[in-house]
Formats: C-alpha cells, sequence, structure tokens
C-alpha cells in the first residue's frame, strides 16, 4: 500500500488540479520508484467511484498496447480515495505550451494519431467512452527517450455506451462534438470527433473555429436546429436560417464575436508551404475530415481510420523492434525544409 507515503510526506510535486482531485508526483519509499497518485477531493467520492469502474474495465486490456495510463493501485488516505498512476512527462497542452503553440510536423502528427486511434480502438472493444479527451488528458510519455510516444489519461468522466443519457452535456466546449450540442444520443464517435480535431489543432497551432458560444460552433459548422436557428417560411416552404448575431445574442443575452478561424479544409491545406510534403498533407487532411464528419453516423470508426492511406506510407517506410508495436510509433526526424508557416496572423485577419 502507498499510504505510508504520504505518511512520511514522500510527495515530491503537485502536478496539477482539476475539479475533482489533485495529483501528485510522489515517491514509494519502499521501490524507490516515482509515481502519480490522484487524490479525490472531499466531496467527489463517487466521481472517484467512477472513474474506478472506468480503470476496472481498461484493467482488461494492455494498457501500453492500446496506449492508456496504466492504474497501479487504489487505496484510501484518511478521508480522501488516493488513485496510484504510473509516472508520465507533461501533457500535450503543456507541451505546445512551451512551443508557443507552434505546429507539429506532419510526421509527429501521425505519430500521435496512431497512438489515439489505437486508443480509440481498445475503448471501442471494451464499450467505454472517454468522453473528455483534451490536450490536456494526453500525456507523452518521455519526451526525451521516447519521442511522441503518448497515452491518454483521465477517466474521470468516462461511461459505458449504453449508461450516457441523451442531452448530456459533455467535453470541454473548444472540443465539444455537434451531437452533444444538439442533444443527440451519444456514443464513442463523440471521442472520435474530438481526437480529430485536436489533430487539427496539432497542425494548425490554433482552434479551427471560435470557442466562445455553441452558437458560434454551430455557425462555423452549419447545423440545422431551431436552438441556433430561426424557422421561417418563404414561398410556401418551410426554410431554417441561421441566426444573426443580434438574434442569437437577443435570445441568450451573450454578445457574439464575429470570427471565424477557419473556414474550410482547403485553408488547411493551404498553410502547409512545402510542395514536396503536399501529398501527406492532403492524406491528413482527407483523414481529418473523415474524422471531423458533423453526422456521426457517417463518422469514421477507429479500425477504418487505421487503415487510411495517411499511414501507409509511414507502415512501408518504418521498422520496429516490437512487432506488436505500431509503426507509426516511431518519429522520424524533422526533414530540412520541412516547417510549418505560423499561422497565427493569419487566423487573426480572416
Amino acid at each position: 500500500m502507498f499510504s505510508p507515503v504520504i505518511d512520511q510526506k514522500s510527495i515530491l510535486v503537485f502536478l496539477g488540479e482539476g475539479t475533482f482531485g489533485k495529483v501528485a508526483k510522489c515517491k514509494n519509499l519502499s521501490t524507490n520508484k516515482e509515481v502519480a497518485i490522484k487524490i479525490i477531493k472531499n466531496g467527489f467520492d463517487n466521481a472517484g467511484e467512477k472513474e474506478l469502474k472506468a480503470l476496472i474495465e481498461i484493467s482488461k486490456l494492455d494498457a501500453d498496447k492500446y496506449n492508456l495510463v496504466k492504474c497501479v493501485d487504489v487505496f484510501r488516505y484518511k478521508s480522501h480515495v488516493c488513485i496510484v498512476f504510473e509516472i508520465l512527462d507533461q501533457s500535450l497542452y503543456d507541451f505546445l505550451e512551451d512551443r508557443t503553440f507552434r505546429p507539429l510536423f506532419v510526421q509527429e502528427i501521425r505519430a500521435v494519431a496512431w497512438q489515439l486511434l489505437i486508443a480509440l480502438k481498445g475503448l471501442k472493444r471494451i464499450n467505454l467512452v472517454h468522453c473528455d479527451i483534451k490536450l490536456d488528458n494526453i500525456m507523452l510519455v518521455n519526451q526525451d527517450s521516447k519521442p511522441f510516444r503518448v497515452k491518454l489519461i483521465d477517466f474521470g468522466l468516462a461511461s459505458k455506451t449504453k449508461d450516457i443519457p441523451t442531452g448530456t452535456r459533455l467535453q470541454n466546449i473548444c472540443f465539444r462534438a455537434p451531437e452533444v450540442i444538439l442533444g443527440l444520443p451519444l456514443d464513442e464517435r463523440l471521442d472520435m470527433w474530438t481526437v480529430g480535431y485536436v489533430l487539427a489543432l496539432l497542425y494548425t497551432g490554433f482552434y479551427i473555429h471560435p470557442w466562445d458560444s455553441e452558437y458560434n460552433i454551430i455557425r462555423a459548422l452549419g447545423l440545422y436546429t431551431n436552438k441556433f436557428f430561426t424557422r421561417t417560411e418563404e414561398d410556401s416552404k418551410v426554410v431554417w436560417k441561421l441566426d444573426t448575431p443580434e438574434q442569437q445574442s437577443k435570445k441568450t443575452g451573450n454578445q457574439v464575436k464575429d470570427k471565424v478561424n477557419c473556414r474550410s479544409f482547403d485553408d488547411l491545406k493551404n498553410m502547409y508551404h512545402d510542395q514536396k510534403k503536399m501529398t501527406e498533407v492532403e492524406q491528413l487532411i482527407d483523414l481529418l475530415k473523415q474524422m471531423l464528419e458533423v453526422d456521426p453516423n457517417k463518422r469514421i470508426s477507429p479500425n477504418d481510420a487505421l487503415r487510411h492511406p495517411f499511414f501507409i506510407l509511414e507502415k512501408k517506410e518504418a521498422k520496429t523492434t516490437k512487432p506488436q508495436e505500431p509503426a507509426a510509433v516511431q518519429v522520424h526526424q524533422q526533414a530540412e525544409g520541412c516547417y510549418f508557416h505560423h499561422v497565427f496572423s493569419w487566423a487573426q485577419s480572416k
């Protein structure tokens, strides 16, 4: 048990804090091994129990193979539920923040994409939906020794597919899937949307649509719903028209910001300036289109995504020492002349 670690005050540093608890980097004095301990806050035992149920389901899988965080132990210290995890490096958010959100190279995005799709494939096997995939919940394992090896963490909001009630408000608004916004039936496909959005962010360095309100997200996506659209009649036909910013402000009382970060997937393609790599970029954009399909019934599945041409070239070129390890985990060195143009100023001008 790890409770003596807490008793002997071997907490090295607090790594972060969320709604339900704090995460501390600790040392197990009996093994001298560092671990991460999530200490659930008082009053949130139900949240801790929900995460434990998800971790029990995940224990049916090989956590390393499916790029999921490994739970080492669970114990209660005083009034707190404590969950012990393997120690990891830093989140993708912190990594990007350290480099001022400079976009990643296509090779690096491919590596991250493959691993996250493998994670979704594993979660689908056990009918588990993460429900909160975002940059903060994707961890680099060890960027120095294993560049861009990632794992999915924080299953505090995870649910079995059958247990997600229609209309449940899930996900950070930046990564919120259309079906969540519209109050439609939900399943594992909402995780595919968020992974696609994460990859688009890694490619651009910015959020590809406004995220200050759900109205602006719907405005960018162009969906039909009377929450954001007004039903009118023109020439004896029923027509749905998107509320003007003024109409939406009147409905909600909130000021609407008139800003669109990215108008089409072609805009994403045009950001890349190395013509020699354009085929890879086009393949990435095609994959993103299928991951960010507004209709979840048409959205690509993890298995089909892993067979996408974006990964075929990598499989042919890369070699791996472990047959079960995906080839895309091996990240190529940044080739000379392969670069991204930083597009913050471009986005602001649109």
